[in-house]
């Protein structure tokens, strides 16, 4: 299986950083193209005034320069001059556009962290990595950290 483009999605916790390295070597071992994803997601709020939904929409514009900013010194710098490489920020559902990117991109792999959001985000929206585990129209390696594989107790 060729694998010319590589997908790594990223929200800064621990595990995507473990994911963001196993993504690099994977794009260095194939030299393939590497797209670092992050989705920030819709702040949901079904009373909000329409006055409020302009603002919230330039504050939107606002927080993706920052996440570009902080991408680029936390994944594009550690990436190097002579890879090939997108940083890529949405917003959106998090799962929904992760695989609507994979599929008009056309990626051969994507790498994502076993978990990211914990505790009442985790449960609002769900296991991201399930989701696009079971509908990415590509390959899909998910990277667990040694410290919380070590720290699991075996499925029985």
């Amino acid at each position: 299986m060729p694998i010319d483009t590589i997908a790594c999605c990223v929200d800064f916790s621990e595990n995507a950083n473990v994911a963001f390295d196993a993504a690099l070597e994977m794009a260095d071992r194939f030299n393939a193209r590497l797209y670092i994803i992050h989705v920030v997601p819709p702040e949901v709020n079904p009373i909000m005034a329409d006055s409020l939904l302009k603002s919230q929409s330039e504050d939107q514009a606002s927080l993706i320069l920052k996440i570009e900013t902080r991408m680029q010194e936390e994944y594009g710098d550690r990436v190097g001059d002579d890879k090939d490489y997108d940083l890529v920020v949405m917003d959106g559902h998090v799962s929904t556009e992760i695989i609507r990117y994979l599929s008009e991109k056309d990626i051969d792999l994507v790498v994502l962290g076993a978990y990211g959001l914990t505790g009442m985000g985790l449960v609002v929206f769900g296991s991201v990595a399930k989701r696009i585990s079971h509908k990415a129209p590509c390959s899909v390696m998910i990277v667990r950290s040694r410290e919380k594989a070590e720290g699991s107790s075996p499925v029985t």
